[in-house]
């Protein structure tokens, strides 16, 4: 193994490690302070490395690193609405919720590998394959527009988990068994949303090491990100067609990318303006969730 996967993977090892000491305080609830902090933290360190990859590499690579880690991480966002809905569905405390994510980031951070070693091989020995990664991306830009992350419950294979999610100890913890499934649901869920990251990544770098990186910043701040906002993601009601914007920006970039060539500059500030245009609308314009708590409040 090459000597720079050996000191990312022990740097990795010890975030995972305070992430837990962190986050994971047995009997006590996550503080949010707690959580923006080390999610600010996680997120400054990723910028530190995007300049340490520039002035290392060359500009271009921290530009891509930066926009593969702003993709990625505005992505994880819609991941989390599908986590609040699967852990409401399965009436989840805290502890519970931090245990089902820390797997889930530890199988996300393993998966995501495999892939983007998959596609980027793939993208090299076959050009169609960049075409198909732009059809995959189009059709899941079109599918938000037509989502909402809040508007519908959760059904199929999640809904077969949730009903033999039946053991329960005390009426209050789930047992070993229905916990594993509940797990099984979230790495699912996460498996379905690299599909549509990992070649929204891979249409913005060529290079498998500032794809997995990026991608793995992003998925570290995932927990601390769900702890942070779990209060606010029903404000965020907007925030889906934004994505949409982006895949379906990202598949233009990739199928046009023969005749057009986008500069990495360009495309990281277009996506910058998109997330900052529908975060400012979804706060602008109260969405159902928000309204509806409005009219509880007004009516106390």
């Amino acid at each position: 193994m090459p000597p720079h996967w050996i000191v990312f993977s022990i740097v990795v090892a010890a975030l995972l490690a305070v992430d837990m000491l962190v986050l994971q305080r047995r009997g006590k609830p996550v503080s949010v302070r707690s959580a923006w902090l080390w999610t600010a933290f996680l997120a400054l360190l990723a910028g530190a490395y995007a300049l340490w990859i520039g002035a290392t590499r060359g500009k271009q690579h921290g530009i891509e690193f930066a926009t593969g880690y702003l993709i990625e991480g505005s992505l994880s966002v819609d991941n989390l609405f599908v986590f609040l809905l699967l852990f409401r569905s399965f009436k989840l405390d805290g502890e519970q919720q931090r245990r089902v994510l820390l797997w889930g980031v530890l199988g996300a951070i393993v998966l995501r590998g495999v892939m983007i070693v998959a596609g980027t091989a793939l993208l090299s020995r076959f050009e169609w394959v960049q075409y198909l990664f732009g059809v995959i991306l189009a059709v899941a830009a079109v599918r938000l527009l037509f989502e909402h992350p809040g508007a519908e419950p959760v059904r199929g294979p999640v809904h077969w988990i949730q009903k033999r999610c039946l053991g329960y100890v005390g009426g209050e913890r789930l047992a070993l068994r229905s916990l594993l499934l509940v797990i099984a649901a979230v790495e699912a869920t996460d498996l379905l949303f690299a599909v549509d990251s990992i070649p929204a990544v891979l249409a913005v770098t060529r290079d498998s090491w500032i794809a997995f990186t990026s991608n793995v910043f992003a998925v570290l701040g995932l927990r601390s990100l769900y702890f942070a906002l779990s209060s606010m993601l029903d404000q965020f009601h907007l925030l889906h067609y934004g994505l949409a914007c982006i895949l379906g920006f990202v598949a233009f970039k990739m199928l046009a990318a023969r005749w057009i060539e986008i500069p990495a500059l360009l495309s990281l500030l277009i996506i910058l303006v998109i997330l900052g245009l529908f975060a400012i609308l979804s706060r602008l314009l109260a969405g159902p969730a928000t309204q509806q708590r409005r009219v509880t409040d007004d009516s106390r």
